[in-house]
């Protein structure tokens, strides 16, 4: 079921994730046309930096194309319109708590707040928290989740067993 992680935290079921992502999503940025867009930079210190730096991400994710950001990073990444949207190296989520609820996909524990209607999802128990936006155009949002986990876990450690 559950892989090495936070034991206090309580993992959801896939059904129950999909219930959850049933009620909606709300994208967090804005950028609708073909240009690049606009995805706020996070700022980690030069360890997470270094190992957002090594995350090799596709040119396609759920059958979108990727698109430029603005400002270029290589912390972030957007695939079509609306965005996707992925930020490496984002603070810990200020809701995450060790009694939170998180769902596992294939090996790596992710994180939606706010807990009643996900907005964002945050990849925990590693030593880079790496957050994805998904629009409600692409529900469900796990099939995003569960294109980008792989590559997560090759690139972003794990945290020692029990910290989130």
């Amino acid at each position: 079921m559950a892989s090495p992680g936070p034991s206090p935290a309580r993992l959801f079921t896939s059904k129950r994730f999909v219930a959850v992502l049933a009620a909606g999503l709300v994208p967090l940025l804005a950028g609708c046309g073909d240009g690049a867009v606009q995805v706020p930079v996070p700022k980690p210190d030069a360890a997470v930096r270094r190992l957002c730096q090594g995350l090799r991400l596709p040119e396609k994710v759920h059958g979108q194309q990727r698109r430029d950001t603005t400002p270029e990073t290589p912390l972030t990444a957007a695939w079509g319109s609306p965005p996707i949207a992925l930020r490496c190296g984002v603070p810990r989520p200020p809701s995450l708590r060790p009694m939170s609820d998180l769902v596992e996909i294939n090996g790596v524990n992710w994180f939606g707040h706010p807990a009643d209607r996900p907005v964002t999802f945050v990849a925990v128990s590693r030593q880079a928290y790496v957050e994805v936006t998904v629009p409600p155009k692409y529900n469900p949002a796990g099939d995003v989740l569960i294109e980008l986990g792989p590559l997560i876990q090759a690139t972003i450690p794990p945290k020692p067993e029990g910290q989130i």
